[in-house]
């Protein structure tokens, strides 16, 4: 059998609150769906498929790939059903796998030993029927096998990621308090921007927004950016496939006349640091930067587009007290600067949102790490009051 081109239940994760843009992401590289769930979406399709995904995808995590449904009470079960299972099929020779787990299973108070018996069914298995032991480690650099144990219910996976995707490959530098790529690609999916009409990014910080603005616009996808995935480490591999959809990724690039992203920080190096990363993602030449107060920043009034910030909200960085005169200066630049945008604020901190002085249109969960947080959108009416359009 090969697992290329045999179908099987592939799941892709992401964090909370981000499987509505997920969705729409797979949706759009014509893969049917058959459930969304809280962290992810189910589908079935081919490792080929999980090739696909895996270059693509902004707001995932992981594409995981089903091996094998079984029930396990204990750990005594997860060994003994994976024992059995011709991993000698799965791992290349001489082999390096990592293994990874989510579970909640009553016997288990340390998913590090679920991890570990996991293990050693495959390395008991590889030994016996090749008389070699395969090397393994924490490092996601080859095969990775996933299990997935809630109570009774276990499943174990091919994980074809390996790190995650949500890490996108061109951040060198990530600042002091980052947003991961993919959170700021579903933060940005969530406004209404329309991918040509500008992008302002006030406090840039090390200009993952801005620069996830230029990719999105611009049609690259992450796969430009990453040249190892845990799929390259499975037995059948034919890079040929990959080749195929790497190529793709350079032709569906699209040249967007006229674009204007704009993003500013007080702080020069945090400027010097965006400039790095925008380099990184070959993105340079598709943004303005600029040192400067927010308050200062350029808000192009011949076209208008979004305005979008992530202020500090006071549980890593900044001084609360500090921080009520910034959201009311934000909430004064909305209204002084931004007419006829849409106004976009990321925050965890809702007490300091109060500050801004203005009524949210939309208010979109996300979480930033455990942080519970909100992207408020504002529309921001130049001159008398009228309806506002989606851009």
């Amino acid at each position: 059998m090969n697992l290329f081109t045999t179908s099987s239940t592939i799941i892709i994760t992401c964090h909370k609150r981000i499987a509505p843009y997920l969705e729409k992401e797979v949706m759009e590289l014509g893969f049917a769906i058959e459930e969304t769930f809280v962290t992810g979406i189910k589908l079935k399709g081919t490792i080929n498929d999980c090739i696909k995904l895996n270059l693509n995808l902004r707001c995932a995590s992981q594409v995981l790939y089903s091996l094998k449904q079984f029930t396990a009470h204990d750990g005594d079960d997860i060994y003994n059903s994976l024992k059995h299972f011709a991993w000698e099929n799965i791992l290349p020779s001489p082999g390096y796998f990592s293994v990874t787990s989510n579970v909640n299973n009553p016997t288990i108070n340390n998913s590090m030993f679920a991890n570990l018996r996991v293990k050693d069914a495959i390395v008991d298995r590889i030994r016996e029927k090749r008389g070699t032991r395969p090397s393994t480690g924490a490092e996601l650099t080859g095969t990775v096998i996933h299990l997935f144990w809630k109570n009774e219910d276990a499943e174990v996976f091919i994980d074809t990621s390996g790190d995650s995707l949500a890490r996108h490959g061109y951040r060198k530098i990530p600042g002091l308090a980052p947003m991961l790529e993919g959170l700021a690609s579903a933060t940005i999916y969530a406004t209404v921007w329309d991918r040509t009409s500008p992008f302002i990014n006030p406090m840039c910080g090390s200009g993952t927004l801005a620069i996830e603005a230029a990719l999105i616009a611009t049609n690259r996808r992450p796969g430009l950016y990453r040249t190892n995935y845990a799929f390259m480490h499975v037995q059948g591999y034919d890079e040929t496939v990959y080749h195929q959809e790497d190529a793709l990724l350079e032709e569906q690039i699209v040249d967007v006349q006229g674009l204007k992203i704009i993003a500013t920080d007080y702080n020069p190096k945090a400027i010097e640091n965006a400039k790095k990363n925008a380099v990184a993602a070959g993105v340079q030449k598709l943004i303005d930067f600029a040192v400067c107060d927010f308050a200062k920043t350029e808000v192009p009034q011949d076209a208008k587009g979004i305005m979008m910030i992530n202020p500090e909200y006071g549980e890593r960085l900044g001084d609360i007290k500090e921080l009520e005169a910034t959201y009311a200066r934000i909430g004064d630049f909305m209204k002084q600067q931004c007419g006829g945008y849409y106004g976009y604020i990321f925050t965890g901190n809702m007490e300091l949102a109060k500050k801004i002085g203005l009524k949210a249109k939309r208010r979109i969960e996300f979480y930033n790490s455990t942080i519970d947080c909100r992207l408020l959108e504002y529309e921001l009416y130049s001159g008398s009051r009228r309806e506002g359009k989606s851009l």
